[in-house]
């Protein structure tokens, strides 16, 4: 058997209830919960009974995903399954630094916290969004976006599938473009249009936050979203960089196969993750753990190939 890679899921995927079923039956992942209430009062209940509204709202997104990330990997580190090697989407890039002992889940809930809080900020002094496009080549999103002075190609997920943030009239505009040129378009539950130039601000206050924190060498490679590389040098200049530039997941999978990487696990409460990645490569096996039967499939799975 090749290394096993955990991937963390970034915003898009919150739901009402997520969480709640593991934490009910795995105490590992109980523990993450209560730490994370410890931290920000009303996180647990946030995930487990927060109106969808609620969840929307990027100050709430973020760190609750964040839990919930982390209580997924509790789980399967508590039934004895490791990575050898993670990377995180977007906000998830800190569940992976904080899994790979860069800083405590608390010390990482509280970046979170104020990570999220920045980009509402942000998204709410400009109307933005984001919408995901596919069917169409990156080169052809590029061509239909660079008629708009606000519209921005910014995560190249896979083969036939690039999230695009903009304008939100603009983005009304592309849309048809994109529908014309035979595309697909699927608008994204986000506040703001992330990883873009909307993010600038945002970026250079978190650069503020992140001067207060203690950061170590992660323990086991970590993909950065901006190089689409393991982290290595300024882990700071890293993670406020990533917040206003694009994320490059298609070549983050691909360098994490050719370092041998044959085994995926998506940890969060979706599975976006595992569609992308399936769509990047067929030769490798891929789970995920965003509730008890998926938990139970991923370490059976896991298991008999060990």
């Amino acid at each position: 058997m090749g290394k096993i890679a955990f991937v963390f899921a970034g915003q898009g995927a919150q739901h009402t209830g997520m969480g709640k079923e593991i934490s009910e039956n795995v105490s590992a992942a109980a523990e993450i919960f209560a730490k994370a209430d410890s931290v920000r009062p009303g996180t647990s209940q946030q995930c487990f009974e927060g109106s969808s509204e609620l969840l929307a709202e990027t100050k709430n997104t973020q760190p609750c995903i964040y839990t919930v990330d982390m209580a997924m990997a509790a789980a399967l580190e508590a039934n004895g399954v490791k990575a050898d090697m993670a990377a995180g989407y977007s906000l998830g890039e800190l569940a992976a630094l904080a899994y790979a002992g860069s800083f405590s889940f608390d010390d990482g809930l509280g970046l979170v916290s104020q990570r999220g809080a920045i980009m509402q900020k942000a998204s709410e002094s400009c109307d933005s969004g984001m919408m995901a496009v596919l069917k169409l080549s990156d080169e052809k999103i590029e061509e239909l976006s660079s008629k708009y002075t606000k519209v921005y190609p910014v995560n190249f997920n896979c083969n036939g599938q690039v999230t695009v943030a903009g304008d939100r009239a603009q983005l009304d505009q592309f849309k048809d473009d994109v529908k014309e040129a035979k595309g697909l378009v699927r608008i994204l539950e986000v506040s703001g249009g992330f990883h873009s130039p909307f993010m600038s601000d945002a970026a250079e206050e978190f650069k503020k936050v992140l001067e207060g924190a203690d950061i170590k060498d992660a323990n086991i490679p970590v993909y950065s979203n901006w190089t689409a590389k393991p982290y290595e040098g300024d882990y700071k200049k890293a993670l406020e960089m990533q917040i206003a530039n694009p994320i490059r997941w298609k070549n983050i999978i691909e360098d994490m196969i050719e370092n041998g990487a044959d085994t995926f696990i998506e940890l969060g409460p979706g599975t976006a993750l595992t569609k992308m990645i399936t769509r990047i490569s067929k030769k490798v096996r891929m789970f995920n753990v965003k509730d008890m039967e998926s938990l139970e499939l991923t370490l059976k799975g896991v298991k008999e190939n060990a």
